[in-house]
C-alpha cells in the first residue's frame, strides 16, 4: 500500500523533518501539532485553553485536507507542559470535540519553550 503525504497551509509547515499527515489505506496519522501561526511558525502566545483551542484547529485542517473529519478520530494523544493545565485543556477540548469523545492519553511531557499544550491524532476511514 503506497503512503500519500497530506499538507494544507491552514496548519503550521513542518520545522524539522516531518509531515502534517501521513496516509496509508483507511489510517491517517496527523504529526504533533504545536499551537503555532500558520503564515509565521510563531508560538501562540496563550493559556493553555487559548492553545488547546489553537492546536484543535490546526488538527483539523489537517483532517479536513485529507477528506477526514473528527468523527474519523480513533486516538488523540495529549502531552502538556504541566499537570496544572489539565483542566484548562480538557474544558477547551470539550468546546471543540462532541461526544462521544474518541479514546485519549495525556500526559505530561518537556515540550517546546512557551509551548503548553501538544496533540497528535490517529483517524481511520473505510
Amino acid at each position: 500500500m503506497p503512503f500519500t503525504t497530506v499538507t494544507t497551509q491552514a496548519a503550521p509547515a513542518p520545522v524539522g523533518a516531518y509531515s502534517q499527515g501521513r496516509r496509508i489505506g483507511p489510517f491517517l496519522q496527523v504529526c504533533g501539532q504545536l499551537a503555532m501561526h500558520p503564515a509565521t511558525g510563531a508560538l501562540l502566545d496563550a493559556d493553555a485553553a487559548g492553545q488547546t483551542r489553537r492546536v484543535l484547529e490546526q488538527i483539523e485542517a489537517i483532517l479536513a485536507a485529507d477528506g477526514s473529519g473528527w468523527g474519523d478520530v480513533l486516538m488523540v494523544r495529549i502531552y502538556l507542559a504541566s499537570d496544572d493545565d489539565f483542566d484548562a485543556m480538557d474544558t477547551a477540548y470539550r468546546s471543540v470535540l462532541a461526544e462521544p469523545f474518541p479514546p485519549r492519553t495525556t500526559v505530561t511531557a518537556g515540550l517546546a519553550p512557551g509551548a503548553l499544550v501538544e496533540m497528535d491524532v490517529l483517524a481511520v476511514r473505510p
